[in-house]
């Protein structure tokens, strides 16, 4: 540690380090009435020298011990070891007064010289000790250093155990009869040691994990309290009782220990300084502590926020999972180390299906706590080499090292097989959640992260196309698909963006008459490299990548533009449909465009249908619920397409304003043939007309089905057996038509 004596008084010292080597009796008659106190040992601590400042102040005696009674022989004989060369060093003790009682001086282990040579005696080695009063302002200056050095520590980044070893050690060096420790207290409340660098690692040991209580040595209880535990007599204490013969063991006879509270309340750890005889704590080495005890808080103020700084950056807030970075790291390091031993690997892509409807419909409390369950049922199916991360929303990822393509299968199984009991949540019925996987292995689907993710991604929707609640292995055809997906969605939007989109127009005929009663409004695409390019490939790739929206937004002005046309050259179609897809209802607002677009052609409403899909049932969201009773409002009609093939339900129809009811081709398709279609057509169209509601058939394609529904009591239709989708020139010469 750094002398704090003035410059005068380091002057001072060096000079008298310079004349140390000069006859010693001659020095010390000079130095007589010098400041402070100088004091010659020789290598087994006896004084052999002593200036009148000494000498008039401490209590008569042949060893320096005998003079500092809180400083053990084997302390002196570190101090006065010759291998330690012209090393500095100071720290406090209590001086015996020849007038009775103690009091604190500073003392500095200045120089060693030669003790002159006396007749029959052979020069030894001489260390010059300097003594300088210590008051109040004096242990000020020395904790002020204290507190310097750690808090330096701390601001530049040093771990906790290195401030903490550090901390013991300026301690130690400033008070050499104690030895000094600090012990963490951990979440479960068991002792974690932190720092004791002059304690046998024998004894760190056997504390580490002890659980705190009202009768565990010094520490343990000085945790338990909450308040500071002096024990003067480690032998004779109750609360050392259990553990005094570890203690004993190493040489220890008392221990002060003093909790550090964080928030007031929390004990984060134990300050303690052990003594190696039965003692009282020294008046110095308490104001000493009451700085450490700062310290201590501190520090592990500062490691705690380093902690959270962690988590944030490289830990999920919701899961505690590791995050994106903190996986693409550990994954850095993975990978070099299966390449060279060339083990295989596998990554898992683990996406919810459908979570985005119960973030809608529970709210996104709810959506955490799912996450969190899910979380904790993957963890449990992994090993401990393995790594789970949350990537954002509702993905996961894991790998595995070590791990063959059939092991990764099996592991994709039980992480579904975890997910399938009904989640528990507070103040909701048990919910049923299911995950799609996609698997690409090391190092056949790729040696970098980048590709690995990439194959694991495709591998992931493929599994969602399957069905969902599976898992899929990458395969290089997919990736061809995926590029494929990529060039279709590219001319897709150069096609949107050049208006080369075109409306194909279906009729909709009365079964008695087939007399026209309107018209669908169909999205066609026909693209100068591929040709006609069908819905059933474009539509899924515009909802991929969210183009949906503008489609349906640019379909609908086209269809409304159009019938007004229509109607300004008398063209005998009296209404359109138009289908509108869920999550525009969810982003867009779909009631004031109809709205704007509807005075815009100075249309009346109930020229306009709506067709939306039963996925529209499931959104619980206010808002969609608000533009369905504005659109329903103003006069709108709306139609629900494809009934029977999804989430069909009573309740849901007598909620929403629908106005009509498509029956799906799949039951008209076999009506002829199959009487369970039958009875599902005549089921269908019972709840049309016990509802109020109009039922269309759709994909009506030959004239026995015709008959078949109008026996069933069907009104209106769609299909081959009257028109095909046609270009609007196409279908106003298909009208002029004789039928």
């Amino acid at each position: 540690m750094a002398c704090s004596l003035t410059r005068s008084e380091q002057a001072e010292v060096q000079t008298l380090t310079r004349l140390a080597s000069l006859d010693a009796q001659a020095l010390c008659a000079s130095l007589d009435h010098a400041f402070m106190g100088l004091v010659w040992v020789d290598g087994q601590g006896c004084i052999r020298h002593a200036n009148r400042f000494f000498l008039e102040r401490a209590v008569p005696a042949d060893r320096l011990a005998d003079c500092f009674p809180d400083i053990l022989d084997s302390c002196w004989q570190a101090l006065l070891d010759p291998s330690r060369g012209a090393q500095r060093e100071s720290f406090h003790a209590q001086l015996r007064l020849a007038a009775g009682g103690l009091a604190s001086y500073e003392l500095q282990v200045q120089a060693q010289g030669q003790e002159p040579a006396q007749a029959g005696a052979v020069p030894g080695v001489l260390t010059l000790l300097a003594l300088r009063p210590m008051d109040e302002r004096g242990e000020r200056e020395s904790v002020a250093i204290l507190q310097r050095q750690v808090l330096e520590a701390v601001a530049l980044g040093r771990p906790l155990p290195v401030v903490m070893d550090l901390l013991c050690r300026r301690v130690e060096s400033l008070a050499p009869d104690v030895i000094c420790s600090v012990l963490a207290v951990d979440a479960q409340g068991r002792l974690r040691p932190l720092a004791a660098p002059s304690l046998p690692s024998s004894y760190s040991n056997a504390l580490d994990g002890l659980p705190i209580g009202p009768a565990v040595g010094s520490c343990g209880t000085a945790a338990w309290r909450k308040q500071a535990v002096e024990v003067r007599d480690i032998a004779e204490d109750p609360l050392w009782a259990d553990y005094k013969g570890l203690a004993l063991s190493v040489g220890l006879g008392a221990c002060w220990s003093t909790p550090i509270l964080l928030d007031g309340t929390r004990v984060a750890a134990t300050f303690a300084l052990y003594y190696r005889e039965s003692r009282e704590v020294a008046p110095f080495h308490r104001r000493m502590v009451e700085a450490c005890a700062q310290l201590c808080s501190v520090a592990l103020k500062h490691d705690e926020h380093l902690r959270q700084i962690e988590r944030l950056a490289y830990f999920d807030g919701v899961t505690g999972l590791p995050n994106r970075s903190l996986f693409h790291d550990r994954l850095g390091q993975a990978l070099p180390v299966a390449m060279l031993s060339g083990s295989p690997a596998a990554l898992l892509l683990l996406d919810l299906d459908r979570f985005k409807t119960v973030n809608d419909s529970f709210g996104h409390a709810t959506g955490d706590e799912v996450l969190r369950q899910v979380a904790a049922r993957l963890q449990a199916c992994l090993r401990e080499a393995d790594t789970l991360a949350r990537f954002g929303g509702d993905e996961f990822v894991a790998w595995l090292p070590g791990c063959s393509g059939s092991q990764a299968m099996q592991v994709a199984d039980k992480l579904l097989a975890a997910l399938q009991p009904p989640l528990q949540l507070p103040n909701q019925a048990p919910l049923l959640i299911s995950a799609s996987i996609g698997i690409s292995c090391f190092p056949e689907d790729g040696q970098d992260p980048e590709l690995l993710f990439k194959n694991a991604d495709i591998a992931m929707y493929e599994a969602k196309r399957a069905g969902r609640n599976c898992a899929r292995f990458f395969l290089p055809a997919m990736n061809q698909a995926l590029d494929e997906r990529v060039a279709l969605e590219g001319a897709l939007r150069q096609a949107l963006s050049t208006q080369a989109l075109r409306l194909h127009y279906q009729p909709k005929l009365r079964l008695s008459d087939r007399a026209v009663v309107g018209a669908e409004a169909l999205l066609r695409w026909t693209d100068p490299q591929r040709g006609a390019v069908p819905p059933d490939k474009f539509i899924p790739v515009a909802e991929e990548c969210g183009l949906v929206n503008a489609l349906d937004a640019w379909v609908l002005e086209a269809a409304c533009e159009q019938l007004a046309r229509w109607r300004e050259q008398g063209v005998a179609i009296r209404a359109v449909s138009v289908n509108v897809s869920p999550t525009r209802f969810q982003q867009d607002d779909v009631a004031a465009h109809v709205a704007s677009l509807l005075a815009r052609h100075g249309l009346r409403p109930e020229q306009l249908t709506l067709e939306v899909t039963e996925r529209l049932l499931l959104d619980h969201d206010p808002r969609t619920a608000g533009q369905l009773a504005k659109l329903f409002a103003m006069g709108v009609r709306l139609s629900l397409d494809d009934f029977g093939t999804g989430y069909s339900s009573l309740s849901y129809l007598k909620r929403l304003p629908v106005s009509e009811l498509k029956l799906d081709r799949s039951f008209v398709r076999d009506l002829e043939t199959d009487a369970d279609d039958r009875a599902l057509a005549s089921a269908v169209l019972g709840i049309g007309r016990a509802l109020g509601l109009a039922v269309v058939a759709e994909g009506v394609e030959t004239e026995g089905q015709r008959q078949i529904l109008i026996e069933l009591g069907c009104e209106e239709a769609q299909g081959y057996c009257f028109g095909r989708p046609m270009p609007v020139a196409d279908l106003e010469a298909w009208l002029a038509a004789p039928r």
